[in-house]
C-alpha cells in the first residue's frame, strides 16, 4: 500500500504544481493577494507531498518490497542495508525523484522565508520555479515511474551495481542535485528580473545566498565523485575528463563567475546582464548535465537511462528552459541599465575579465563533451577527445585566470591605479619565486612546468592573504586593532580569502598529480617485492574471504621505508548477484602523499598483476576542495548591508503576510 500512497502523492503534488504556476503569475500580474497566498502555500505543500512520495520508494526500498519494479531492479536481500537506503537514489527513478524532492524544497524554503523580497519578484520567481517543478513531475510520472508493480512479487531483486555499493557514491549525488538544483533559484529570480525589466542591488542580495550555497554544495559534490573515483576504481587518479564530470565542472565555473557578479551589482549595481546571464547559465548547464547522463547518449556508471522517450522528454524541457529564458534575455536585456560606471581598469573591469575567461574555459570543456556525440549523431562515427585536449586548453586558462585573481583582489572599485595595486604584490611575487626556485632545484622531473605551477599557486594564495592584510592595516596599526579590524571585516571578504587559498591549495595536488605521480606496474607472486619512490613493497598473501554479499581475493602487502614498515591490504571482490567485480586499492597516507596499491586477477597462474602508485601531494586536492567550500561558506553567513530599497519598503499586502512562514 505503500508505494500507492507514494505515487497518489506525487501525482497530487503534479496536479498543485500545475494551479499553482498560473495563480504566482496572475498574483504579480494583477497584484491579487488571493492568489499570491494561494501560490506561497502551495509551494510548501508541494515540498510535502514530494517528500511522502520519496520516503515511500525509500520505505519499499528498507522492507525489500520486490512488487515494486524499480526496488526489484535495484535491491537484493543479501545488500547491507545502508545500501538498500541509499540505493532509493542510486538509479534513475529514484534519482529524479531526489532530484524533485530538492526542487520543491528550494521553492518551499523560498516561499516560507522569501517575505524581505518585493512582492512581485518573489511571486515571479515562485512562478518560474512552479513551472520548472511542473516539467520534472511530469517527466517523472510519464516516463520514469518510480512506483510500477510487478505480479506476481519476484521473491529477490537483481541487485545493486557493486561500484554504487559505497559510501562515497552514496552521499555523492545529493550534494551533487543540491548544488545542480540550487542553481534554479538564480535562474528563477533572474527569469523574473527579465519579466520585471529590473534588477538592481536588493535582487542581487536576495540572489547571492542561493548562488553561494548551491556552488558550495556543488563543490563538495565534486570533490566526493573525486575522491570515490581515486580510491574505489584502482586506476591510481581523481579525474578523467569523463562526460559525467565534465557535466558537473561546466555548472560550476559558471556559477563561480555568477558569484562575483552577483557582488558586483549587490555593491556597485553594475554587471546587471552579466549576473542575470550567468544564473541562467549556471542553470542551464545543469540541465545539460541532466540530459547528458539521463538520455542513454553516454554510458557510465553514473549513467541510468537508456530509454529515448527519457532523452526526448528532457531535451523538450532543456529546450524549453534554456531557449525561452535565452530569448526573454535577448528581448529584455536592455532594461538592466546600470547606474554604477566603472573604468577598465578597476575591479568590476578584472571581474569582467574573470567571467569571459570563465565563460571560455566551459566552451572549451562543452565542446570536448559533446562533440564526439555530435560526430557520432551525423555521421556514426565513433571518435574520442581525451585528457591531452583538455589538459593542453584548459590548463593555460586557469592559468590566466588564477594569475589575474590575485590582482582582481587588490584593485579598487570604480577605478584603480594598477601599479599601485600591482606593487603590493611584491610579497606574494617573491614568495612565489623562492617557491619556483626551490622547485626547480628538488624535482627530479618537469622542472620548469613544476615550478611555474607552485610558483602559481603561492602566487593566488599570497594575493588573497596581502588583501586580508591590507583591510586590517596589518603590520602597520597596533596588532589589537589590526585584530579588531579583523573581527568586523565582512564575512564575504573573508569568504573570498579563505575561497582563493582553496583553490590554492587544490592547485597543488592537482599540479603533483599530474606531473610529480610514479607508476611501477609488476607481476606479483606471494613474496615478491617491488621498489617505488623509496619504498620497499612485499606481497605477503593472498586469501580468499566472503562479504556480507560479495566474495573476495584480499592481497596483504608490507612496505617498508627508512625502517618503518606498515602493513596495507587490498581486495578484490566479486558479485554473483550482479556477476560484476570491482576493486578496493590499498593506500597508506602519510602526511599528504599516498602509496597507493591496486591488483588484478591472476590469470596465468603466474602471479597478480600489480599496479604501484606514489600520488605525491594528492591529499591537497580533497583538502583544497573542503577549505574552498568552507570560504563558501563563510560569504554565505555573511548576509551584508540591507540595501535602503529593502529596508523601506511597505509591508506586503495582510493575505501575503498571511502564508505560512
Amino acid at each position: 500500500m505503500t508505494p500507492e500512497i507514494g505515487h497518489f502523492a506525487l501525482i497530487l503534488a503534479f496536479a498543485l504544481s500545475l494551479a499553482q504556476a498560473p495563480a504566482l503569475l496572475i498574483g504579480a500580474r494583477a497584484q491579487d493577494a488571493r492568489f499570491a497566498a494561494f501560490g506561497q502555500r502551495a509551494a510548501i505543500l508541494i515540498f510535502g507531498l514530494v517528500a511522502v512520495s520519496f520516503f515511500s520508494l525509500m520505505h519499499a526500498y528498507a522492507i525489500s518490497d520486490f512488487s515494486v519494479s524499480n526496488v526489484f531492479e535495484n535491491s537484493h536481500t543479501a545488500k547491507p542495508f545502508i545500501y538498500k537506503l541509499t540505493g532509493t537514489w542510486a538509479n534513475h527513478e529514484g534519482s529524479m525523484l531526489l532530484w524533485a524532492l530538492i526542487l520543491t524544497l528550494f521553492s518551499g524554503v523560498l516561499a516560507a522565508q522569501g517575505r524581505a523580497a518585493p512582492r512581485d519578484l518573489l511571486l515571479l520567481t515562485l512562478g518560474v520555479q512552479a513551472l520548472i517543478v511542473s516539467a520534472f513531475l511530469a517527466f517523472i510520472l510519464f516516463t520514469s515511474n518510480p512506483f510500477l508493480r510487478l505480479f506476481p512479487a519476484p521473491l529477490d531483486g537483481t541487485g545493486l551495481n557493486p561500484l554504487l555499493q559505497d559510501p562515497g557514491l552514496a552521499i555523492h549525488p545529493p550534494f551533487l542535485y543540491l548544488g545542480y538544483v540550487g542553481f534554479s533559484i538564480p535562474f528563477s529570480f533572474a527569469v523574473a528580473a527579465l519579466i520585471r525589466g529590473k534588477a538592481d542591488t536588493v535582487w542581487a542580495r536576495l540572489v547571492r545566498p542561493w548562488a553561494l550555497i548551491a556552488w558550495v554544495f556543488l563543490t563538495i559534490g565534486i570533490a566526493l565523485g573525486s575522491w570515490w573515483a581515486y580510491y574505489e576504481l584502482g586506476w591510481g587518479g581523481w579525474w578523467a575528463w569523463d562526460p559525467v564530470e565534465n557535466a558537473s565542472l561546466m555548472p560550476w565555473l559558471a556559477g563561480t563567475a555568477l558569484i562575483h557578479s552577483v557582488r558586483v551589482v549587490e555593491r556597485r549595481d553594475a554587471m546587471k546582464g552579466w549576473a542575470v546571464l550567468l544564473a541562467i547559465t549556471a542553470f542551464s548547464l545543469s540541465l545539460v548535465g541532466t540530459f547528458l547522463v539521463r538520455s542513454g547518449v553516454i554510458t557510465s556508471v553514473h549513467a541510468f537511462a537508456v530509454d529515448p522517450t527519457r532523452g526526448v522528454f528532457i531535451l523538450m524541457i532543456l529546450m524549453a528552459a534554456i531557449g525561452g529564458s535565452l530569448s526573454l534575455f535577448a528581448l529584455r536585456a536592455n532594461s538592466l541599465s546600470a547606474t554604477g560606471a566603472f573604468a577598465a581598469v578597476s575591479r568590476e573591469g578584472a571581474l569582467v575579465v574573470n567571467n569571459v575567461l570563465m565563460l571560455v574555459a566551459c566552451a572549451v570543456v562543452f565542446v570536448g563533451t559533446f562533440y564526439p556525440l555530435f560526430i557520432d549523431v551525423l555521421s556514426s562515427e565513433k571518435i574520442s577527445v581525451g585528457a591531452p585536449y583538455f589538459n593542453f586548453i584548459f590548463a593555460p586558462l586557469a592559468s590566466v585566470t588564477l594569475i589575474l585573481a590575485a590582482v582582481g583582489t587588490l584593485l579598487a572599485w570604480k577605478k584603480a591605479d594598477l601599479g599601485a595595486s600591482v606593487k603590493k604584490l611584491w610579497p606574494a611575487a617573491a614568495a612565489a619565486l623562492v617557491m619556483a626556485i626551490i622547485v626547480a632545484v628538488i624535482a627530479d622531473r618537469a622542472r620548469i612546468s613544476g615550478a611555474f605551477a607552485m610558483g602559481l599557486v603561492v602566487w593566488l594564495a599570497g594575493g588573497a592573504m596581502i588583501d586580508i592584510a591590507g583591510r586590517i592595516n596589518l603590520f602597520r596599526a597596533p596588532f589589537s586593532q589590526s585584530l579588531a579590524r579583523a573581527k568586523g571585516l565582512p564575512g564575504a571578504a573573508w569568504g573570498a580569502a579563505i575561497a582563493h587559498c582553496g583553490i590554492a591549495l587544490f592547485a597543488v595536488g592537482a599540479a603533483s598529480m599530474s606531473l610529480w605521480k610514479t607508476e611501477v606496474v609488476q607481476l606479483m607472486a606471494e613474496g615478491d617485492r617491488a621498489e617505488i619512490a623509496g619504498y620497499s613493497v612485499t606481497l605477503q598473501s593472498v586469501e580468499r574471504i566472503s562479504g556480507p554479499n560479495y566474495e573476495a581475493e584480499r592481497a596483504t602487502f608490507l612496505a617498508t621505508k627508512n625502517d618503518q614498515r606498515v602493513m596495507l591490504a587490498g581486495e578484490r571482490r566479486f558479485y554473483p548477484v550482479r556477476g560484476m567485480e570491482t576493486s578496493e586499492a590499498a593506500i597508506r597516507a602519510r602526511g599528504m602523499n599516498d602509496l597507493y596499491i591496486s591488483f588484478g586477477a591472476n590469470k596465468s597462474g603466474n602471479g597478480w598483476p600489480v599496479r604501484l602508485f606514489f600520488n605525491s601531494l594528492v591529499g591537497f586536492l580533497w583538502l583544497g576542495a573542503a577549505v574552498t567550500a568552507f570560504g563558501g561558506l563563510v560569504a554565505f553567513g555573511d548576509r551584508g548591508r540591507k540595501p535602503a530599497k529593502l529596508r523601506d519598503r511597505k509591508p506586503a499586502p495582510a493575505a501575503v503576510e498571511a502564508a505560512p512562514a
